[in-house]
């Protein structure tokens, strides 16, 4: 059930970000998330896209380096505390989390929330047995 999420590495100066996402916008790309740190000299954009296999031949082809890495989606309440519910989940399961970001779903009731963790199909047998939705490629497309 991973997404696959896009790592492209950008050089940290004006109009570095823009080139990227014009790129997509011409290949008829749709971001669904996206999440952007920076270092002095690069910024890393992890995005999660509706053709990521558009998306990689497209951004390699103007040479920009790319990591492909399966992430777990999954599907939390718009409500305090369904976060932490999620996060203690994967603590309760041993699993470390290497990164988060959230994007909201076509919902107002639900946000969409991708982890980054060691193992991901223990992290989404956790997720599940505890009673979260997890979020799928076809979710994604659907956005």
């Amino acid at each position: 059930m991973a997404i696959k999420q896009l790592t492209v590495f950008v050089e940290n100066k004006q109009g570095a970000l823009v080139a990227v996402t014009d790129t997509l916008a011409k290949h008829n790309v749709n971001m669904r998330a996206l999440s952007i740190a920076e270092t002095q000299d690069f910024g890393m954009l992890r995005l999660i896209v509706d053709d990521e296999t558009v998306a990689e031949k497209t951004l390699s082809e103007e040479g920009y380096l790319i990591k492909v890495t399966e992430v777990v989606g999954v599907k939390i309440s718009d409500q305090p505390g369904k976060l932490t519910e999620a996060l203690a989940v994967l603590d309760k399961a041993g699993i470390n989390m290497e990164y988060l970001y959230a994007f909201m779903a076509r919902t107002e009731k639900h946000a969409y929330v991708v982890l980054r963790v060691e193992n991901n199909a223990v992290a989404e047998n956790a997720l599940q047995e505890a009673g979260f939705k997890l979020v799928t490629q076809a979710d994604i497309d659907k956005l």
